[in-house]
């Protein structure tokens, strides 16, 4: 039924938790995954020098934390036999990134969490899951926290 599957993770337990749903249904389908892990090259704000050296900073450790999450999800589906590929994407909108990973590696699939959140956090942080959803030309399962 499914062919290739993309994974977005984040390091978070909901990343875990959506990560477990993945494997499982690539094991069933014998598929090929994709893991993803988008980074806002632009998430740091400062000013001059700072700005340059800060910004630096800031990628060199957001791509750390990227590939180790990665390398996590990696070693996750080598556990079971699956070999998976893993990229760290750059883009503005996480969702963006996502989606535009899924079309490159002509996934038919997107597995990934939901924090739940509601309200007030919501609407302050918005909901990257929601924007895939609403943005998608192909099925994406949610899982949430």
């Amino acid at each position: 039924m499914y062919k290739h599957i993309l994974v977005p993770v984040d390091g978070s337990a909901t990343s875990q938790k959506a990560l477990g749903n993945a494997l499982a249904i690539a094991q069933a389908f014998k598929t090929e995954v994709t893991v993803v892990y988008v980074i806002d090259p632009y998430a740091f704000t400062g000013v001059g020098t700072d700005f340059a050296y800060g910004q630096a900073e800031y990628l060199s450790a957001a791509t750390a934390e990227a590939n180790e999450a990665i390398n996590a999800a990696k070693q996750a589906f080598a556990g079971v036999g699956i070999t998976a590929t893993g990229s760290v994407v750059e883009g503005h909108a996480i969702y963006r990134g996502i989606l535009d990973t899924a079309e490159s590696v002509n996934a038919d699939l997107v597995v990934m969490g939901s924090h739940g959140r509601r309200g007030l956090e919501k609407l302050v942080l918005g909901s990257v899951t929601a924007q895939v959803l609403s943005h998608a030309h192909l099925p994406v399962l949610v899982v949430r926290d």
